[in-house]
């Protein structure tokens, strides 16, 4: 983070800010670390380790192709919709189904 010279007005609204910040978190009971788990990290980084593959939440009724949701939709996934003239509600697995997976 850019460190601002010593600027009095630029220290009183970060002060402001600060005693701000401790009231919501008092307010609502926020702890440090709760920011830390919630929050994503300023550089870009992810804030929490991947916890592994995520269940699939949308799976081809021919092919058994599977996406769980995340990143870039898969092609099999466009052409289904695109060409193949599936819904997405078609596509998607019922919430029991995907946990049993």
């Amino acid at each position: 983070m850019n460190q601002r010279p010593a600027d009095p007005e630029f220290e009183a609204e970060r002060e402001a800010a600060r005693r701000r910040i401790r009231f919501l978190m008092e307010f609502w009971q926020i702890k440090p670390e709760d920011i830390a788990r919630a929050a994503p990290p300023c550089d870009g980084t992810s804030a929490a380790p991947d916890d592994g593959p995520r269940p699939p939440r949308y799976r081809h009724p021919v092919t058994g192709d599977t996406w769980d949701g995340s990143g870039s939709q898969p092609e099999w996934l466009r052409r289904a919709l695109l060409q193949e003239g599936y819904t997405v509600e078609e596509l998607r697995i019922a919430d029991a189904q995907a946990a049993g997976n």
